[in-house]
């Protein structure tokens, strides 16, 4: 676990940007991540695809969602997705040009999507000295980047409970488990942190429920709206200042 992640560790409760701040820009553009950041984010969460050999940031695996393409992501070019409009007159960004964009100290959580993405995304990450974290619904997929970046920390997504969640994530050495707002209650948070795994919740848009989750014990949340965690985030950072992060 790197020395970042450490202090990290020390934040009361996380708040991080899902997809950079995406009920407020364009999901997963340099425009969402700026915004999330300005809000005061701990962390950013963002969808890295690997195409034509570039790793891009978009969540989907098509592109009308998101952009003003058709078709599938992966059947594109890269100077072909370059050129699409991803809302606002955004573009869709590669993984490094996040990286530059978002402050060292502003935790990234590279979500692994499609194939082929575990080792090139190792391979990016692997110099950085910076908080990271990486997860991914697919536990074949996390555990090859894990076997790749053993430096950076990983948390499992999943998309609801089952009893093996937390031995799964222990036999993996993940860092906590990433749970669906549905799926969490007090026991399964205990049962995470019986065996030192940390419990972050997708996707929170109430700052009500977000208190509610950190009373629970959660040790934070994803939300589309950080404007509205901006004071739980605040308060936050103030708590682990004393803690050098």
């Amino acid at each position: 676990m790197t020395a970042c992640i450490r202090r990290l560790a020390d934040v009361p409760f996380l708040v991080i940007g899902h997809r950079g701040a995406a009920g407020l820009k364009p999901e997963n553009t340099l425009a969402s991540f700026r915004a999330a950041v300005e809000l005061g984010v701990h962390g950013v969460e963002l969808d890295a695809r690997w195409v034509q050999g570039e790793l891009v940031v978009i969540h989907d695996d098509a592109l009308e969602r998101t952009t003003d393409g058709h078709g599938a992501v992966g059947g594109q070019s890269f100077a072909a997705l370059r050129r699409l409009d991803a809302g606002e007159g955004e573009r869709v960004p590669t993984l490094a040009e996040v990286l530059r964009t978002v402050p060292e100290q502003v935790l990234v959580n590279v979500e692994l999507k499609g194939s082929c993405t575990a080792a090139p995304v190792a391979e990016a990450l692997a110099p950085l000295a910076r908080p990271l974290l990486v997860s991914s619904f697919d536990s074949q997929r996390l555990a090859e980047f894990r076997r790749r970046c053993p430096q950076v920390p990983v948390a499992p997504l999943v998309g609801g409970w089952a009893p093996g969640v937390p031995e799964a994530a222990t036999a993996l050495g993940a860092w906590g488990v990433h749970l669906p707002l549905r799926a969490v209650n007090g026991a399964r948070v205990a049962a995470l942190r019986r065996r030192g795994l940390r419990c972050v919740v997708y996707t929170v848009n109430s700052r009500r429920r977000a208190a509610n989750l950190r009373a629970l014990g959660v040790d934070g949340v994803f939300t589309d709206y950080p404007d509205r965690l901006r004071s739980l985030s605040a308060a936050s950072t103030a708590a682990s200042s004393r803690c050098s992060w």
